[in-house]
């Protein structure tokens, strides 16, 4: 079982637990562990058959006996226990945007409503109008959240295929006989969401039945789909498809080319091919001759199809006809940002608020992984569910900061915080203390229902201020349960370029905000990028290669993105730029 699927039992399980009204304590550590797991790199049941769970923050005895519950059955007893009660359909419901468990169990309860079917059906009738503080527009929103819930299903976020497509690519090429395997579609071209599995391999076809094997007995397995010679199909354990197809060595680099994708940068291709006299396919490019037979000149590798055309090598997240072809033709493709670049993570949270760790342990983590500086950003004193701090406390963990600082050698911590931007666009902290602060994210976490005129009047305000470097996820989605917030995003980059305010990537992997069509508009504008995590534990850390992909499709090279730069002094200066805080 891989990870993912760990931390989604886990979710599942509290969720549950609310609707029945199980303790709030058990609930929040089964949330935060949830949130920690998502972000680990090494395996759980590697861990736990080493005894190490407990060493993951946040994780006591009564977590990693449900942890290794969930790997030995796939759930846990909590579940079970509130099976009488709760209907598990109510999960369903929950993926509705708008609906969270309290809401689900008062559908549950006075409308009887206990799967997605059963809410629109109330719905449609009015029901739900007539719940008190729900309303008409609450009613339209959620039929139109069943709307959209039904459009994305059969999409998965990206990090939630990525281990699977790891783990598969170990097994086959273990295989004797594979010369080569990777995995391609949409999950190379780090799109955001995928909608199943596409994995090569190159081996001789006396070797294709032992390939075909080692997926199909593969215990990750729940479902084989279709079984042949040269491809195969299968359902995972969470629900995605693997598609797996063998191919000749010599045509290996043409077929990587032909499913990575995408559909339309493929089209393009051939048909730029087409006008040379050639032929691509996921079997090698072709000269087609004067009596229109095919002859195959080259397809081993990937770089030798787009040499046939006449271009250099694209690398496959620009891969969507967004103009990279025309880049090629002019020698114009952008060097892009690596993950190597990134030297510092400027977002993370501490136990002052909703982290799980302390401001030594998250500095740790960062020098670690080479990082010259990190950031303590806890949230402000209105966001009460994550404990936000205020002016008070904030001066206090400023003083421990200074205090880590003169005995943690190598790395630099900046001082900082992530403020809610309220609902008329004014602060959460008092100015003074803000202008003592190295680091200010600006981010909305309430109200995101206000109409599109309000919300983008409302962050413009914020970075008008005077007292932000930097928009925190700045259109707030949740990938696959809450759309973006009704924003004007040109606006709002317009407002951060005239005011010298950096814009974030939010590397959580269900974030990616901004987003790599915003990312790149920002570019476009002459608005810097900061890519950071969120991180709420120290692990969380590994994530920045999540944002790094979304800022690779945003085309952004390692000039744009401010913290890349190394030295700490030299990063504030690009942080603050002009703008005068008392500093």
């Amino acid at each position: 079982m891989e990870n993912v699927d760990v931390a989604r039992a886990l979710s599942e399980a509290a969720d549950l637990m609310e609707i029945a009204g199980e303790n709030a304590f058990k609930i929040r550590a089964l949330r935060n562990a949830a949130q920690t797991i998502e972000g680990l790199t090494e395996r759980l049941e590697s861990m736990a058959e080493a005894g190490a769970l407990q060493s993951i923050p946040g994780v006591g005895e009564g977590i990693a006996t449900r942890i290794r519950e969930i790997l030995r059955t796939g759930s846990t007893h909590d579940v079970a226990a509130v099976a009488p009660s709760v209907p598990r359909g109510l999960l369903e419901v929950m993926r509705v945007e708008g609906v969270g468990p309290k809401t689900a169990k008062k559908l549950h309860d006075e409308l009887g409503v206990t799967d997605l079917a059963s809410l629109e059906a109330a719905a449609r009738a009015g029901k739900v109008r007539g719940l008190d503080r729900m309303g008409e527009k609450k009613e339209e929103k959620i039929l139109k959240g069943i709307e959209a819930f039904r459009t994305r299903s059969g999409r998965y976020p990206a990090y939630q295929a990525y281990p699977y497509a790891i783990t598969a690519l170990e097994r086959l090429r273990a295989v004797r006989g594979v010369a080569r395997a990777e995995f391609a579609g949409s999950l190379r071209r780090c799109a955001e969401t995928v909608g199943d599995l596409d994995v090569l391999v190159a081996a001789p076809d006396a070797i294709a039945p032992a390939v075909m094997a080692a997926l199909v007995e593969w215990d990750s397995v729940s479902e084989v789909i279709a079984r042949g010679d040269t491809k195969t199909s299968v359902h995972l354990r969470n629900g995605i498809q693997m598609d797996l197809r063998v191919v000749p060595e010599e045509s290996f680099g043409a077929a990587l080319h032909y499913f990575t994708g995408s559909k339309t940068h493929n089209v393009a291709i051939r048909d730029r091919a087409k006008r040379m006299g050639l032929k691509v396919s996921e079997w090698g490019v072709f000269r087609v001759t004067k009596s229109g037979e095919e002859e195959r000149i080259s397809g081993a590798e990937e770089a030798d199809v787009f040499r046939e055309v006449g271009l250099p090598w694209i690398p496959p997240e620009l891969r969507e006809n967004r103009g990279e072809i025309e880049a090629a033709e002019k020698g114009a493709l952008p060097t892009l940002v690596d993950l190597g670049d990134v030297r510092g993570d400027v977002h993370m949270h501490t136990r002052e608020t909703d982290g799980a760790a302390t401001i030594e342990e998250m500095a740790a983590a960062g020098r670690e992984r080479g990082y010259r500086y990190v950031a303590i950003t806890d949230h402000s004193q209105s966001l009460t569910v994550a404990r936000g701090m205020d002016a008070t406390r904030l001066r206090a963990q400023m003083a421990a900061i200074d205090a880590a600082n003169a005995t943690s050698h190598g790395i630099r911590i900046f001082k900082g915080i992530e403020v809610d931007v309220l609902g008329d666009g004014a602060l959460d902290m008092d100015s003074d203390v803000l202008a003592d602060l190295d680091v200010v994210i600006a981010s909305v976490h309430s109200k995101m229902s206000q109409p599109r005129e309000e919300m983008t009047h409302r962050v413009v305000r914020a970075i008008e201020s005077g007292l932000v470097d930097v928009v925190g996820h700045p259109t707030g989605r949740i990938i696959g349960r809450r759309s973006a917030f009704e924003v004007d995003v040109e606006r709002m980059i317009k407002a951060a370029a005239s005011h010298g305010v950096a814009m974030e990537i939010n590397a959580y992997p269900d974030r990616l905000d901004l987003s790599d069509v915003h990312a790149h508009m920002a570019k476009e504008m002459g608005v810097k990028i900061v890519i950071s995590t969120d991180s709420h534990s120290p692990r969380h850390l590994d994530l920045v290669r999540w944002g790094v992909s979304t800022a690779r499709r945003g085309w952004l090279e390692k000039q744009d993105v401010l913290n890349t730069i190394a030295e700490p002094a030299a990063f504030l200066k690009a942080l603050h730029g002009p703008r005068k805080r008392g500093r």
